[in-house]
This record gives structure tokens, sequence and C-alpha cells, in this order.
């Protein structure tokens, strides 16, 4: 079944090497698709759109030109069952990007993501208040979130 909803990332030039450097970091990563501006257009021949896939989620980057940025009020969450997760997809996103709290981050393309353990989301969920209050203040104080610090702070250790 083809996905309804695909996520448009719009670039200034970039939509080929962002996906590129994406699907490298993606364990399941791969490009689809890509398309070229057609001929009587002044960036006739150059990329237009590339689709890529990302562990099952399909998007569009698009060459669009100057005329936006991208923004934190939009950020793609990556759900990690391990801190090797955690570290890899911090790691490599972070590579010339930028270090945010609370497991935030923005990549060399000024694209927002958020690192999550799995880990913590069951703490958010489990009906514990006090733990929940205890994980959620120890990651406030983190930036990469750390899923035995984590830990330790919702069992009160």
């Amino acid at each position: 079944m083809q996905q309804q909803i695909t996520p448009c990332l719009w670039f200034d030039g970039q939509a080929e090497t962002a996906a590129r450097f994406y699907v490298s970091v993606f364990r399941q990563g791969q490009i689809l698709a890509t398309t070229y501006y057609p001929d009587g257009m002044p960036q006739a021949g150059t990329v237009l759109t590339v689709e890529f896939e990302l562990n099952g989620q399909v998007f569009t980057a698009l060459n669009g030109g100057p005329e936006f940025q991208f923004s934190p009020a939009v950020s793609f969450a990556i759900r990690c069952d391990t801190q090797e997760e955690v570290d890899h997809y911090w790691d490599s996103l972070t590579e010339a990007g930028q270090e945010h709290p609370c497991g935030w981050l923005v990549d060399m393309f000024g694209v927002s993501w958020q690192v999550v353990p799995q880990a913590l989301m069951d703490m958010l969920s489990s009906g514990d208040k006090a733990g929940t209050e205890r994980a959620v203040a120890a990651m406030m104080t983190m930036k990469k979130l750390d899923i035995a610090a984590l830990q330790r702070a919702y069992q009160g250790a």
C-alpha cells in the first residue's frame, strides 16, 4: 500500500545531497526516485525532487529555492530501543549540526530531529507520577538522552 501522507522537505539546491545523507544514516534507507526540472525552465536538467525512504517512512526532498527555511516547529522523532541506536542517530545527525536540550537536534541542513529512547516514552506513560517527574527532570538536564541515567532517575536511585 502506498503511503498516503508524505513529508516534503524544501531545500535550496541540497535535496539530493540531503537525501543521500539521510539514507546513509538510517539502516533501512534508500533512494526511490529522482526527478529533474524540465527543459524550458532556468533550472532545466537539475534535480527537482528526490523521493527517499527511511525505515519505512517515505519523504520527498524538493529543490524549491531560497524562499523557505526549516524551523523547529516541525521535527522528526526517531524512537530508539537501545543506547547504541540513540548514539548512532545522535552522532550522525549532529555531525556539522547543532545539539539542543532534551534529545532535540538540528542537522547540517537545518532539519530538526528528536532522538527519543522508547524507554523514556514507557516511563512517561507508566502512571508512576513521581517516577515520571524524576525522569523528566533528568531529561531536562541532557542534550543527548542517556537511557541508563533516565532509568536511574525514574527509579529514584
